[in-house]
């Protein structure tokens, strides 16, 4: 498993032979509704578009997730798989492969890899958006993807899980407290699936973000923390940092299965 970070919530996954380019913000600023004067990020480095992606992979249709001005720089024929809410953003776009997941849904790629979408982040008061559990059907690896570190526990029935990419920090809001949950929802995940290896996402790449909602955001916790968080609860995963833009290998170890 080959993993590539982009920045934010970016990530290109190589698994099983085939290239998966998840919530993928690679050209243009990134802003909500256009609202420059509340959040802006804008990119240090321009990051080129990942050729001959096999799937594009959306967790929300909020822009930092499915951000238009990169899904309309991407081939419009890349089978996408997305939340129901994302689904509605590409099929808007012109995408012509679009596979919506609810819930528990599953969707197999080229018999290669699949695809769980499981309970994700919370979007106002009904809406539940998607993580994801992805299986390399040939060696059996798994990934799981959730950006703002809200973990159902319904996860527990899939663990272990080799790779989990999630928050490991947070980042809070005055009265409102974390919306980016890391720290100890991320040691609570890890106490759960038991990861070889874990990423942080989110927070992260060579950006820079302005506005007033950015006045308010206050950072919590370190990785450095998080690892210190891990070694207290006896946990041996690993927790890589990346560096943006440089693809790396995830080396893991075949899980000996009990009788």
């Amino acid at each position: 498993m080959h993993l590539t970070y982009l920045d934010s919530n970016s990530w290109l996954i190589e698994i099983g032979s085939k290239k998966i380019l998840l919530d993928p913000w690679l050209v243009g600023n990134l802003t909500f509704n256009g609202a420059d004067w509340f959040f802006k990020g804008s990119k240090l480095k321009e990051r080129p578009i990942p050729e001959n992606i096999d799937l594009i992979l959306l967790s929300q249709g909020l822009e930092d997730h499915a951000h238009t001005p990169t899904l309309k720089e991407l081939d419009h024929n890349i089978q996408v798989v997305g939340s129901p809410n994302a689904a509605k953003v590409v099929k808007e776009l012109g995408y012509t492969q679009i596979n919506s997941l609810d819930h528990n849904e599953t969707f197999t790629l080229d018999g290669s890899i699949e695809i769980k979408a499981v309970p994700g982040s919370p979007i106002g008061p009904t809406l539940v958006e998607n993580g994801y559990i992805l299986t390399e059907l040939e060696t059996g690896f798994t990934l799981y993807y959730e950006p703002h570190g809200y973990h159902s526990p319904s996860l527990k029935e899939s663990a272990p899980i080799d790779v989990v990419i999630t928050p490991l920090i947070n980042l809070a809001l005055p009265l409102v407290g974390p919306f980016i949950k890391g720290q100890q929802k991320a040691l609570e995940v890890a106490q759960w699936l038991q990861p070889q290896v874990m990423l942080p996402t989110a927070a992260g790449g060579d950006v820079e973000f302005e506005g007033l909602l950015v006045k308010f955001l206050k950072a919590e916790g370190t990785v450095t923390d998080f690892r210190s968080l891990l070694e207290k609860n006896n946990l041996t995963t690993q927790v890589i940092d990346p560096s943006a833009g440089e693809r790396f290998e995830v080396e893991l170890k075949q899980r000996v299965l009990s009788a």
